[in-house]
């Protein structure tokens, strides 16, 4: 059986379908007598979205059997804090023992990424004495919420390095004039793999474009473009 996660999280409003472990070893999902095989994720994005019943069951699926799509694991590994600490010296190598190539060659594709947390290095005072190097991500992504570096509440930011723009561009928005602008390109690569490694698929490429003008994109919002890469 496959089940959305979202049918089980909702419960404020007026979900009637239960969710239960069986009875003697508690590893084994079902919903309404049918057993599930894997649980896809498309909910819980924002805290709001969390009560107390949604934890509870929330527990349920990621400790049952089921195949998780995805897995805690893999929701940590996309948070702004997990990422910066992944890029913290020597916390790569433990992953990849005696693969200083390797290590490298992750690394070179890591936008520098900071606590704001005092400490040492005085990461919060360099980046508030040049604020236009960098912005401010926060644990969740989607557009909409990142900011430009200013004095305030930073305890649920990351600091990255700011992309420089360099390429240029010729622009038309909702026909208007052309214009030069200096864009920044990000691509993204999907893949699928099946824990330990079992099976890993690079399946999909999407490259986005945007004018260094904004501060933050989206397709749907109308400052960013869908373009084709062309590998080499």
């Amino acid at each position: 059986m496959f089940i959305f996660a979202e049918e089980f999280l909702l419960y404020e409003d007026g979900l009637t379908t239960h969710l239960r472990w069986d009875s003697l070893l508690k590893t084994r999902l079902f919903v309404d007598g049918r057993e599930v095989a894997i649980v896809y994720f498309r909910y819980g994005y924002i805290p709001q979205n969390y009560t107390e019943q949604s934890w509870e069951a929330g527990l349920m699926m990621e400790c049952s059997m089921a195949v998780k799509c995805p897995d805690i694991s893999t929701h940590l590994a996309g948070t702004k804090k997990v990422q910066q600490e992944l890029a913290r010296p020597g916390v790569l190598e433990r992953f990849f023992p005696g693969e200083p190539d390797v290590v490298d060659q992750i690394r070179a594709t890591f936008a520098g990424l900071y606590t704001l947390d005092m400490g040492p290095e005085g990461d919060k005072t360099v980046a508030l004495a040049k604020p236009d190097q960098f912005v401010l991500k926060p644990q969740r992504e989607g557009g909409g919420k990142r900011s430009a570096l200013t004095k305030g509440p930073e305890i649920s930011y990351i600091r990255m390095d700011k992309i420089q723009p360099v390429h240029d561009y010729i622009l038309q928005r909702g026909g208007t004039l052309l214009k030069l602008s200096t864009c920044i390109c990000e691509l993204g690569t999907f893949g699928a793999y099946a824990r330990y490694t079992y099976r890993q698929t690079c399946i999909f490429f999407m490259l986005r474009t945007k004018s260094d003008e904004r501060s933050d994109g989206g397709v749907a919002a109308g400052v960013t473009v869908h373009e084709n890469p062309l590998f080499i």
